[in-house]
């Protein structure tokens, strides 16, 4: 029998049964096709792309590195897209693969849009902003270019744009605030030079901006125009700047005297012509002035204007110049000549005779002046170096040094153990200074030949001002003399340093071992002063004798030579013979005759013993001028290593010669001058002949004497030409030559 269900049974059934009709829906019986039947999960996660940064602000001249992250994906590949493209372009700007956007040249703002590879249907997308680049910072200094000599100061100013932060750093070479080779610039711009030449890089940085700078030259030049006695350490003569005079401008009629200015004494010293130098925050070419009585003046070189003046006397002190009593022979002295009322070589006083000189690299003069210093019952003579800012007339730290020395030897004044001293009563510092390789080397003569005296040459450090060496010409001879005139000329240098002069009547044994160079040419090593060389005339003892001194010139140095010996130099002295020698091997002396010396020849027309010549000998286009006592101006042509005469002037010259000087541009417009003094005294006469024949006079200052006199003359004057001027100095004034208006 079958069971029927209970009621309970009954009803759970129907439950069940109305519960899987709900699930499987109203109608459908079966739930085979269900996922409850299958057993299959649920689906996952969907894909997702972003894109960062979130948003971007770029210039036009920047890119912009976007990176997209896919979610719920192992497949990180992307597309990207600008504003749609795919890519990108020009317009909206181009996208890499990697994301990299390289926006256009133009402001907007951009969609980029990164879509994943593996859904296609999935993306994600920024904005990017493209704006124009702000202005950048760029820094321009002032002036571009520069050209200053060693002694002047250069302001550069910087300029930053696009910045309100000014502020920069300066360097000099690369060297912030530079440094004493390069220059030193301040924080403000203000340059210094270094004192040689050179160009240099300045820049300024903007503080703002590192990286941005701007730059501008400085060229350093030495000073330029006549530094020294004769125009260079050769003693050539010769200016080879001048543009503006030329033979076809100077003659009477278009050349003459311009103008001049007064000073306070003789001027025994050749002016010096210093051109742009700084005075007083402006630019002067500058004349420099010595006289004796012991003042130097810079004058404004075109318009006669006083800049400065400075004095080495003070005679409330008790300092005053020397005057030419004073060198009255005082007892224990002896002379072949009476000077009871003192010598009057130089009158009516004795402070700067010997030309000065001026270091073209830190624009310092020096200069020697004499003086008589009093003090109460004692009375002392001195020699003192000065040292002088060429653009104040303020002294240099040691200036003023007292020239005090002594060498080994017995001739008086000695000091008793075996030392000659200096004595600067007896001393006449009549040849110019030199400046060679920082060494300042100053010559001595006496006052007429009031013995004993001696040729002395001193030299002189020219920072410290301290003593390096000195020589004595005679330092063993109770005779004395061997002084060192030169008739003003200074001591030559050539390039190798050596110092070159010419003694005067004085003992001879130096061909006997012995130290004495009477009427001698000598080769003497720069500082230390020892003899390296020197010639000697065979009849030394006739010179002497005669009072022929072979130091009444100058030593020349000429040029190196491509035939014969290529070292050569003239010199020349009161006999009147012109030698030259050969600066390697001198010659020294020669028993008999001077066979052994390059040359040797009468420089006059007057004969033997006569035609005496007290200057220095010019050089000029291979030609050698000098103009002697009582003769005409000769051109000697140089040729092969001989010596020439090539022409001569129109008309002679009276005691004492004269010194002729040379202007030119480059190898033209060669001009001869010579200033014509028939002693002390007398109106000097200014002459000018053309280089190239000296046989045609251009131009004298007596054909129109009116307008044209430089004053009374002072013997051994010497012309300087420069920038269109020449500057002749006399009795208390200095007279400027030029083209007439």
């Amino acid at each position: 029998m079958i069971n029927s269900p209970k009621p309970e049974t009954r009803i759970s059934i129907a439950l069940l049964l109305l519960a899987v009709s709900i699930f499987t829906g109203c109608g459908d019986s079966t739930v085979a096709g269900s996922s409850l039947a299958s057993g299959s999960p649920p689906p996952g996660p969907q894909v997702g792309v972003t894109v960062a940064p979130a948003t971007a602000t770029i210039s036009t001249v920047q890119t912009q590195q976007f990176t997209a992250t896919v979610v719920n994906s192992n497949n990180q590949a992307v597309t990207w897209r600008v504003d749609g493209v795919l890519g990108g372009h020009a317009s909206v700007g181009v996208i890499s693969a990697g994301g990299m956007y390289t926006p256009p040249l133009s402001e907007a703002t951009h969609s980029v849009t990164a879509t994943s590879v593996a859904d296609p249907t999935k993306s994600g997308s920024v904005n990017v902003t493209v704006r124009f680049p702000p202005p950048q910072i760029s820094v321009t200094v002032a002036p571009a270019t520069a050209t200053i000599s060693t002694v002047q100061t250069q302001q550069f100013t910087a300029t930053v744009v696009n910045s309100t932060n000014q502020a920069v750093t300066w360097r000099v070479d690369g060297v912030q605030g530079g440094n004493a080779s390069v220059g030193v610039i301040s924080a403000g711009g203000m340059y210094t030079p270094p004192p040689s030449e050179a160009t240099h890089s300045v820049a300024a940085t903007s503080v703002a901006d590192p990286t941005r700078s701007g730059s501008g030259n400085a060229t350093v030049r030495f000073l330029s125009g006549v530094l020294t006695y004769h125009n260079d350490n050769a003693r050539s003569g010769q200016n080879l700047n001048e543009t503006v005079l030329a033979p076809g401008n100077v003659a009477t009629a278009t050349f003459g005297k311009l103008f001049s200015f007064p000073v306070d004494g003789y001027v025994y010293a050749q002016p010096l012509y210093v051109s742009k130098v700084p005075v007083a925050g402006q630019l002067h070419n500058v004349v420099f002035v010595a006289t004796e009585h012991n003042s130097v003046y810079a004058f404004d070189a075109d318009t006669g204007g006083q800049l400065w003046h400075a004095s080495f006397i003070n005679p409330a002190n008790g300092v005053t110049t020397v005057p030419y009593q004073d060198t009255a022979t005082p007892p224990g002295y002896t002379d072949s000549k009476p000077y009871p009322d003192g010598c009057t070589d130089l009158t009516p006083e004795i402070g700067i005779t010997g030309t000065p000189v001026i270091d073209q690299a830190t624009g310092t003069l020096y200069i020697v002046a004499k003086t008589k210093e009093t003090n109460g019952a004692i009375v002392t003579y001195e020699h003192r170096l000065h040292a002088l800012d060429i653009t104040t007339g303020m002294p240099r730290p040691g200036s003023g040094r007292a020239l005090q020395a002594s060498v080994p030897g017995t001739t008086a004044p000695n000091d008793g153990n075996g030392r000659v001293l200096f004595l600067s009563l007896r001393q006449n510092q009549r040849a110019a200074l030199l400046l060679n390789n920082n060494v300042v080397s100053v010559a001595f003569s006496s006052h007429c030949v009031i013995r004993p005296y001696q040729g002395w040459v001193l030299a002189y450090d020219a920072k410290t001002l301290d003593l390096l060496g000195a020589f004595n010409a005679v330092p063993n001879d109770p005779k004395g003399k061997g002084g060192i005139w030169h008739s003003g000329g200074g001591p030559a240098a050539d390039a190798n340093g050596n110092v070159f002069v010419m003694t005067g009547d004085g003992p001879f044994n130096a061909a006997s071992a012995g130290n004495s160079y009477g009427d001698s040419v000598l080769k003497l090593t720069n500082g230390s002063l020892t003899v390296a060389d020197y010639f000697t005339p065979h009849n030394q003892l006739a010179l002497e004798a005669a009072n022929a001194d072979m130091s009444s010139g100058g030593p020349l140095l000429l040029p190196d030579q491509a035939v014969g010996p290529q070292r050569l130099m003239v010199s020349a002295g009161k006999q009147g013979i012109v030698y030259l020698l050969n600066r390697d091997n001198m010659g020294r002396f020669q028993v008999g005759s001077d066979s052994q010396i390059v040359q040797s020849f009468p420089g006059g027309a007057c004969g033997p013993g006569s035609c005496a010549i007290f200057g220095t000998p010019a050089y000029f286009s291979n030609t050698v001028y000098t103009a002697a006592v009582d003769d005409r101006l000769r051109a000697y042509s140089l040729s092969s290593g001989q010596l020439t005469l090539a022409g001569q002037s129109p008309n002679s010259f009276r005691w004492p010669g004269a010194t002729p000087v040379v202007s030119a541009n480059g190898s033209s417009n060669g001009i001869v001058w010579a200033l014509e003094t028939n002693g002390s005294g007398a109106p000097a006469v200014l002459r000018a002949y053309s280089a190239a024949n000296v046989s045609v006079e251009l131009y004298n200052s007596d054909e129109n004497a009116a307008r044209d006199n430089p004053g009374p003359a002072v013997k051994f004057g010497v012309p300087t030409v420069a920038n269109g001027k020449v500057y002749v100095g006399s009795q208390f004034q200095v007279s400027v030559f030029g083209l007439l208006p």
